[in-house]
């Protein structure tokens, strides 16, 4: 009986949850259609190319109560079009529309109904010499200019946001200057194709395949109707694991995209060539005057070194500028999506999380800079950072915390893991990788063929732990909390009978027996071994990502890359594990580990075993750098 009562409550939580989600989605379209009025523009850009764009004006604008703008530029469309046709909900959050800003839609070049040809992640040009010389920054910059003089009853002030793609225009924009331009806040923004999004640290992240035909086909000419959805892949499986190990070798990709310009494009620059280097922001964050607030989630399979490193280059780049960083508890963009009960996969972190990002950070910053004072004194700390172990927020005066102390922990013998350094004169772990019995990167085999990999950002890695071909060290039970805050660095100490090799390493929360059973999602917690954070590196390029190099095969090689930032309370009676592998499919693309000058070129007789070492002893250690918070 007492099963059942716990069934009907959990049946009767996520019935009322989605009724009031939909009430409030009625709520928001009324308010909408009574307080907006929508108008559709085409406005010249300074080298004649016409961008599309839709304005939501308040009808209770006047010159006696002017709205400030708020922009997003975007990629993915800017639909509804038509006059009469309108958003259910407007802004980053109905917090805002609801306060009421003029709120504009623009279709990026070679989108939708926007003139003129697409670029991914189009390369910021920091002289512009002619009219004919244009970027994101100077689309912004012409953007603004026409809105702030056409826009009837607009206070001067504009805005911007946009996440994921969208977070990367609005950085882009950022750079553009204009003096109307107060307040920017890119979230999730992509900064840098080659180490996030479709690369991560070298190696072609194989979950994103399903995405290329929106970001490798132009369209024909503006429009209001996708032009590529007959390029998607059609899958006889809906076994994601089982699809991609039919793909084989990455050669094989041209028979589904034999005209998809952005995967050739991606096939013909395996390396961190000037193709790439040109189309990463970072370089170009100087020079910025107004307020930004960079947003991230700690769980964003997308976009998680984005805003990190966004956030980290204009603050040393610009010194005394407002910038601030929030990073909670989400997964791509789930920060303007509000469920009730927040959880990441099986992880529960709270309630109404993303409500109070939306009223008490992000509306305040946008208030402040756009309608009040904008002296920066907005109550707001330099950094909003969740933690996801003691699952609470926490503030900071600067990022990363200074006060942090550094320490290692160390891999060693049998598989423990702790801050001793090992003392052995001899000492490694070894084991057998095949590249045609990859470890998963998922237990979810549906979830796999999703248009991009999501929940095995904080998956339980039972199921990794238990294969021959993981190592695993862990510590004894922690008999005290320990928080982890800033920035990982893995260090390898490896050798392998192959001439190359991909590494994973895991940072994983390990749950005591005892935890008690999540009834909501109906889930024994107890032994859950949470993953916390991970990463790849591909070893041809540990010296060098514009010129690889092989392996020599059985020397010892060194190898150093940052595993990203966290914030993470490990509790009393939890334990820290560190998992380490060479596949991760097919999140993850296989390495031959046999050396080859392009692996998106390999043949199938390319891919062998190769027995790897990992190395913890005194002359040879293995470990990973944190910083821990006192």
């Amino acid at each position: 009986m007492k099963k059942i009562t716990v069934l009907f409550l959990c049946l009767f939580a996520i019935y009322t949850s989605l009724l009031a989600q939909s009430n409030l989605r009625e709520q928001d379209s009324l308010f909408v259609r009574e307080n907006y009025q929508k108008y559709e523009y085409n406005v010249p850009m300074r080298d004649g190319v016409k961008l599309f764009m839709t304005v939501y004006v308040p009808k209770d604008a006047s010159e006696k109560k002017q709205y400030p703008i708020l922009m997003q530029r975007t990629c993915y469309n800017v639909a509804p079009y038509g006059a009469n046709e309108y958003e259910v909900s407007l802004g980053p959050s109905r917090y805002a529309m609801r306060d009421k800003y003029i709120f504009v839609y623009q279709d990026v070049r070679g989108r939708w109904m926007s003139e003129g040809t697409w670029t991914n992640m189009t390369p910021h040009l920091p002289n512009k010499k002619a009219k004919t010389e244009v970027d994101e920054a100077s689309d912004a910059y012409d953007t603004i200019e026409w809105l702030v003089k056409n826009i009837k009853n607009n206070n001067g002030r504009v805005g911007q946001w946009g996440i994921s793609y969208p977070g990367f225009y609005t950085i882009a924009g950022a750079l553009c200057q204009h003096p109307a331009l107060k307040a920017s806040s890119p979230q999730a923004p992509v900064s840098d194709f080659y180490f996030e999004d479709f690369h991560h640290n070298g190696a072609f992240t194989l979950g994103y395949f399903l995405t290329y035909p929106v970001f490798g086909v132009q369209h024909p000419k503006p429009t209001t109707e996708s032009w590529y959805n007959n390029d998607f892949p059609k899958s006889p499986t809906p076994d994601g694991f089982e699809f991609y190990s039919r793909l084989g070798s990455l050669k094989n990709g041209e028979k589904y995209y034999p005209n998809n310009f952005f995967w050739k494009e991606t096939i013909e620059h395996p390396n961190y060539d000037e193709f790439w280097q040109k189309r990463s922001i970072l370089p170009h964050l100087k020079n910025v005057k107004h307020a930004m607030m960079t947003v991230g989630g700690w769980f964003d399979a997308e976009d998680l070194p984005g805003p990190l490193n966004v956030y980290k280059t204009l603050e040393k780049n610009n010194v005394g500028i407002y910038n601030t960083l929030v990073m909670g508890p989400f997964g791509h963009g789930d920060w303007a999506r509000e469920q009730g009960k927040h959880y990441h996969n099986q992880i529960y972190f709270g309630d109404s999380i993303s409500t109070f990002y939306q009223k008490e950070i992000e509306l305040k910053f946008f208030n402040h800079f756009l309608k009040g004072a904008g002296d920066g004194k907005t109550g707001l700390p330099e950094a909003y950072l969740f933690d996801t172990g003691k699952k609470q927020w926490r503030t900071f005066a600067e990022y990363p915390v200074k006060t942090s102390r550094k320490a290692n922990l160390y891999l060693n013998e049998n598989e423990q893991l702790g801050f001793t350094a090992p003392t052995k004169t001899e000492s490694f772990s070894e084991f057998i990788s095949d590249p045609h019995k990859p470890v998963p990167s998922s237990e979810n085999l549906k979830g796999m063929m999703g248009f991009t990999p999501r929940a095995y950002m904080s998956e339980d890695q039972r199921f990794a732990g238990k294969r021959t071909d993981v190592l695993v060290f862990e510590t004894e039970v922690l008999t005290q909390d320990l928080t982890l805050g800033g920035e990982m660095t893995v260090n390898l100490n490896f050798s392998t009978t192959g001439t190359d090799a991909d590494w994973i390493v895991k940072l994983v929360d390990v749950y005591p027996d005892d935890e008690p059973r999540d009834e909501f999602k109906k889930i024994d917690m107890g032994n859950y071994q949470q993953m916390v954070r991970s990463e790849i590196m591909r070893s041809r390029f540990r010296n060098s990502f514009e010129k690889p190099e092989p392996l020599v095969s059985n020397q010892v090689t060194p190898l150093k890359f940052r595993l990203q930032d966290v914030m993470h309370t490990f509790k009393k009676g939890h334990k820290i594990m560190i998992q380490v592998q060479s596949t991760c499919f097919p999140l993850f693309d296989r390495n031959p580990q046999k050396y080859v000058p392009n692996i998106y070129k390999a043949e199938e007789t390319d891919f062998i075993k190769a027995t790897h070492r990992v190395f913890h002893s005194a002359s040879q250690p293995s470990f990973v750098s944190v910083e821990i918070l006192d």
